[in-house]
Order: C-alpha cells, then structure tokens, then sequence
C-alpha cells in the first residue's frame, strides 16, 4: 500500500501505527533513507491494501477509525487532501486493509499464468520480497525465483520439476503465502515468531521449475506443438501423465551426478513423456537455470517438492554431510514421512547439489497415490509439507 509521507512522519511511527515490523518496512523501500526521509515521498506499507470506502450521513473519520478498528491516523495519511469537514455523503474516501486472508486456494490448479499472476500480487501486497528471473523455459517462459528474509542462513526450495507434479506449485506457494501473512500479521508458525525466522533465514523459492510442462499437462499443447509434441507422446491427444519437458526430456535427470548411469538405466532412448535423460547433462536451459542458480547462491540446503509416496530422499553416494542426517530426523518427525538414505537413482537435482557441494538436499515426495494427484489431497499434503518448511525454516 502506497502513502505518501508528511512533515514528521518517521518508519519507526509507521511501524506503530499499523503495527508492522519495522524491518518489513525499511525491506519494501530499499531507495528509501530511513533516516531522511523527505515529505512527499511515496512508501510502501506491505500487507495491506487500500480499499474505498463511500461516506453515508452522520459519518466523521472518528466514527469511521472506530467501527473499523483503525487509528484517526491512518485514515489522515491515506487521505491528505482531506479536511474533517469536507466529508460530503456519497464521496469516496480510501481506508486500510490489513490482508489476513490467502491469495492462493487449493479449488483450481495453477498454471504457468496462474502462478505469474500470484506472484505479482505477492510483491503488489509483500514489498519486501525480491522477485528474480534466473533463466528461461524451452518456450521462453521466464522461471521465477522468490527471495524471503535477510538472514545468514540460506535454504532454497522448488517445485514442477516434473509436469505431472503441478499440485507442488500450489503447496508451496501455499506455503509462502502462510509465512507472508504470517510475518505481516505478528503470527506465530508452530509456536515460532515468523519475524525471527525471516531475520535468520534467506529463502529461495522456484515454484514452477517446468512451466511449459505443466500448461500442456493443464491445458493441452499450442496448436503449433501439437504435431510435435503428439509425436513425443506416441499419437495420443492425452498429456495427463506427461512428466518431462515440452522437449520430451525428464528435467530431473539432467544434472551431472552419475548421468551416464542414470542414461544407462533409463528405457527412454528417445524424447517421452517421462524418464528420458536427454543426450547429455545439462541440455535444457531449465536445468542449466537451476545449477546456476545454485553455483551463484552459497545455499545451506536445498528441498526439492516432488509427489507420490509419502517418504523423502536425503543422501547420495555418501556425499551427504552429518547433519542430513538430523535435518532428516526431524523431518521426518515433523511430516509423519518415511526417511530414505538412498536410492537407485542419479541425474537428480538434490542428488548433484550434494555432490558438488556436500551439503543436505532433499526430495520430498508429497502425497500418495498415481500422479497427477488429485487436489482432494491437497489439504493433509499442506500440512505435511508445512511442518517440513517450517522445521527447515528454524534447523
């Protein structure tokens, strides 16, 4: 929410009297001075919105302020060019509105311009967040990361590696969406102040790691792919199941972690719908986009939101560090999922992240059943995945 500052206004008064972190602010206007600031200046207050508001007979901003549980204040700075009695019956006045409810629901999937839209409304609403584009779709769909927090400590999360697997966006931006009203509204998450986190830990969200996937799984191929990707999927018309990238090539064993054997073991000798490595690592500018995200951010670990099977991966080759183990642990007693070491498989992205950096990485596999799950699941995966966030967000 935009204001525009008086003679006298400080952050620190704003802070009081909308009752916001003053980090959360000072964070939403990083060209802002706040020790000189200068009247006229436009701000951004994060979680809240203006709404109108239509004056009837008998009104005054007094009145106003109490039936809505504001400060005469905050109805003043909102409206500058008004005077107490200029109030006329039928005029529109702007008033505060604090957000308490989510952007996201679990009613319809998310696709790729579902999920831009909602993270536009994140940073209209969330000013404190960075929103950053580390690379580009086959299709030249941007890949978005959102960035949370200013502390030390950094953790970095992804979903829609795999087409299918949609129902990940929409838990974790679930996820996001609960730290956010959280950090704006004094909530705790699991008895922790979310504020606490957000100064300890710089999170690192990629919700959609395979846009052009999901929107085929979602909404069919572009009519200039529909030959091409028809091709792929073997005649059929039916893209449900499809697991890889718009080229027929399973994101998710790209990385350079044992690739040839991964190539080795895989039946796929050709683009598919699902498990065909490609000709080589890192061939896809999707993949290529997420090893450099990681080799251009110093992350502490990585969790990697994958469905079906109630149960997480965390080691690879012994790579793993001690305290995988641990995060493990407590992973598993927060989420009621089964802990696995290791597994027959190699190309992963939390499988190269270990190896290259001998750091913990994760692959969660939410959910139960055959893929894409249905959004009946959505609610005892949400809550599963947020004791795991939030462990992660406080180890």
């Amino acid at each position: 929410m935009e204001v525009i500052i008086r003679p006298g206004d400080t952050l620190s008064y704003f802070s009081s009297l909308f009752r916001l972190p003053l980090n959360l602010i000072v964070d939403s206007n990083p060209n802002i001075n706040p020790d000189k600031l200068n009247a006229a200046d436009k701000i951004q207050l994060p979680g809240y919105v203006k709404v109108p508001y239509t004056i009837i007979e008998g009104d005054n901003l007094w009145k106003i302020a109490d039936a809505k549980n504001l400060t005469v204040d905050t109805l003043l700075l909102l409206n500058q060019n008004k005077e107490e009695d200029q109030l006329k019956v039928g005029e529109n006045i702007f008033v505060p509105e604090k957000m308490v409810t989510p952007f996201i629901t679990s009613k319809s999937p998310c696709d790729y311009k579902s999920l831009v839209k909602l993270i536009n409304n994140f940073k209209r609403v969330y000013p404190f967040i960075a929103v950053n584009t580390i690379g580009s779709s086959v299709l030249g769909n941007p890949i978005q990361e959102i960035k949370i927090g200013k502390g030390a400590k950094k953790i970095h999360m992804n979903a829609s590696f795999h087409a299918n697997e949609w129902i990940t966006t929409i838990v974790l931006m679930s996820l996001v969406n609960k730290y956010l009203l959280s950090l704006t509204n004094g909530a705790l998450m699991n008895g922790i102040q979310a504020i606490h986190l957000y100064n300890e830990v710089e999170l690192s969200i990629v919700p959609m790691v395979n846009p052009d996937g999901v929107d085929l799984v979602l909404n069919g191929p572009r009519s200039n792919l529909r030959d091409h990707v028809m091709e792929i999927n073997e005649g059929s018309d039916d893209f449900i199941h499809w697991k890889a990238n718009i080229n027929g090539i399973d994101l998710n064993n790209q990385f350079p972690a044992n690739w040839d054997i991964c190539k080795e073991n895989k039946q796929k000798k050709a683009p598919a719908p699902r498990d065909f490595p490609g000709d080589a690592p890192l061939t896809e500018p999707e993949a290529i986009a997420m090893v450099d995200l990681a080799k251009n951010n110093s992350f502490d670990f990585v969790i990697a939101f994958h469905t079906q099977g109630e149960e997480f991966y965390w080691g690879y080759e012994g790579f793993e560090p001690s305290e995988s183990e641990n995060l493990a642990k407590e992973f598993e007693r927060v989420s009621g999922y089964h802990a696995i070491r290791y597994v027959n498989s190699h190309a992963g992205y939390k499988d190269w992240f270990i190896q290259e950096f001998k750091r913990p990485g994760f692959t969660l596999e939410l959910g139960k059943g055959i893929n894409p799950l249905p959004l009946s699941q959505f609610p005892q995966i949400l809550k599963c995945a947020e004791g795991i966030f939030i462990a992660a967000l406080n180890y």
